[in-house]
């Protein structure tokens, strides 16, 4: 039996938007309830792995500005998802850690430390795990937002966060920021177009000349887009429908071309149906790209098949079940030798 030590954190600045947030509810679109969750998934997995937790624990997701915290007890904390400049007590994190680059590592808050992260605008958005469970709302079985239903999770300044600790931090480090290093699979937040993998949907080749807009064309992602999906601006073909499209169900992904010019890609708390066009689907693994593509964001489009995007599926899945290994074996030799 786990024994759980309540720690605490205060909030010192919130940024733009700063919310509580999992990877979402299950079973609950068959009520009309979106799963929701944090748009990036993969950096959200990551996070709570690196501090030891079920990938599916709450984290605060933060998008733009500055988000900080000081802790009242020592913390491991990881943070993932966009770069971002990390500072400690107003020094960078890079040389309180030794280390470089982002921070996609586990890394100790120590008690009375501000912990400042500012968003470089790169990328959307950052995940902040702690290690234990932090306690917060729940509806529906998951600690993911839905302002539709009235269940905000946004976090205030001042606010108090608790987290109930299993594993304790002295055990853990010797004194470093960082007790161990982790082989993470860092995503790419290259300049230039962003590559999003895609595979045919019903309405590919209903549109003439879509196929081709989406495999040539350059996309850029306008300030209209929102946690429901993703509005482009690109060429685009309508299907020459002779009667309106019954509405049906659309999955997170779904790339559909609306009566106006434009490409949306759905987000995870898309409605649940739709009559537009499906002219495509992303792959499950660039959903945390697409995630992450601000305003601005240029992104090309490559078609791939089921079969491919299987394969990138298992491909990742075997590389957080990998992280998960060594994170455990890193923790037993840590607390092995106290």
């Amino acid at each position: 039996m786990m024994d759980w030590q309540p720690q605490h954190l205060r909030i010192t600045s919130v940024g733009w938007v700063t919310t509580f947030q999992d990877l979402g509810r299950r079973d609950t679109e068959r009520l009309g309830v979106p799963t929701g969750g944090a748009a990036d998934q993969y950096s959200a997995a990551v996070a709570n792995i690196l501090v030891g937790n079920p990938r599916h624990v709450p984290v605060i997701e933060t998008m733009g500005g500055e988000f900080a915290f000081v802790p009242t007890t020592d913390l491991l904390i990881a943070i993932t998802g966009s770069p971002a400049d990390v500072t400690i007590d107003g020094a960078p994190a890079c040389r309180a850690t030794q280390t470089t680059g982002q921070l996609w590592t586990p890394l100790v808050a120590y008690a009375g430390s501000e912990v400042r992260i500012t968003s470089s605008f790169i990328g959307m958005r950052n995940y902040i795990a702690f290690g234990g469970l932090l306690a917060c709302g729940r509806f529906l079985g998951s600690a993911a937002p839905d302002a539709r239903m009235g269940f905000t999770q946004a976090i205030q300044v001042n606010q108090v966060l608790s987290v109930e600790a299993s594993l304790p931090v002295a055990s853990l480090t010797r004194g470093e920021y960082v007790p161990f290093q982790m082989p993470v699979a860092v995503p790419s937040f290259e300049p230039g177009p962003w590559t999003i993998d895609i595979i045919e949907g019903p309405d590919t080749d209903r549109a003439a000349g879509m196929r081709e807009h989406l495999a040539r064309a350059t996309y850029t992602v306008t300030p209209q887009s929102n946690h429901v999906g993703l509005r482009l601006s690109g060429p685009v073909s309508h299907p020459e429908h002779t009667g309106e499209i019954v509405s049906h169900g659309v999955p997170v992904g779904a790339l559909e071309v609306p009566p106006a010019d434009e490409l949306i890609v759905l987000g995870r708390y898309r409605t649940l149906t739709a009559g537009y066009p499906i002219v495509g689907f992303a792959a499950r693994t660039s959903l945390a790209r697409l995630a992450q593509a601000a305003p601005g964001r240029e992104l090309r489009f490559r078609w791939i098949d089921r079969d491919a995007s299987v394969g990138q599926i298992a491909a990742e899945e075997l590389a957080l079940r990998t992280l998960e290994t060594h994170m455990s074996a890193a923790v037993r030799a840590r607390t092995a030798t106290r």
